[in-house]
């Protein structure tokens, strides 16, 4: 699966607009083992989601779900973009 730093900066702007980059970042701190099923969850869920939502957004939210390392490298974004 692509993944894709600049279309997390996507997110993190969004959820930033939206003043949800510090709940945003708590839960996927909280939810830590179970960010595997979230994206497994985004997977099942893309000819929904489709949509909404471009799908190479959907791939690279999953694929960072996957991975506990660039999970925590962008809650470390929502946070420094709290500053």
């Amino acid at each position: 699966m692509p993944y894709s730093p600049d279309i997390l900066e996507q997110w993190r702007a969004r959820l930033q607009a939206l003043g949800l980059e510090e709940e945003a970042a708590a839960l996927l701190e909280a939810t830590g083992p179970l960010n595997l099923l979230g994206a497994q969850l985004v997977y099942l869920g893309q000819p929904l989601l489709r949509g909404w939502l471009p799908e190479d957004g959907l791939n690279t939210l999953a694929t960072m779900l996957e991975d506990p390392q660039h999970t925590r490298a962008f809650v470390q974004q929502l946070r420094e973009g709290q500053r």
